[in-house]
């Protein structure tokens, strides 16, 4: 391994990514799951119990926080594949 900017550049090429059409027909199944009207009521559900609920709250333990956005980027991912199927 290589120091410095040359070891990053190095580690980025060996990253997998997934293959476009795999990655849009994914995001279509999120689209269409979450259109019906029982998906649209659990997305729902599911915004109001993360995205709309605080992160944190002082006096908590930090990774209290940590762990409520790791919830939150569940919920952001699916409404960003649900956009992305649509464009």
């Amino acid at each position: 391994m290589t120091a410095g900017w040359e070891g990053i550049e190095v580690l980025d090429q060996n990253v997998k990514s997934e293959p476009k059409d795999h990655q849009l027909e994914l995001d279509k199944a999120f689209a269409r799951t979450f259109e019906t009207e029982e998906g649209k009521k659990v997305l729902k559900h599911l915004i109001e119990k993360t995205l709309e609920q605080p992160t944190w709250i002082p006096g908590l333990d930090n990774s209290y926080g940590y762990a409520r956005e790791g919830q939150n980027s569940i919920v952001r991912e699916i409404n960003q594949r649900i956009e992305r199927a649509k464009s």
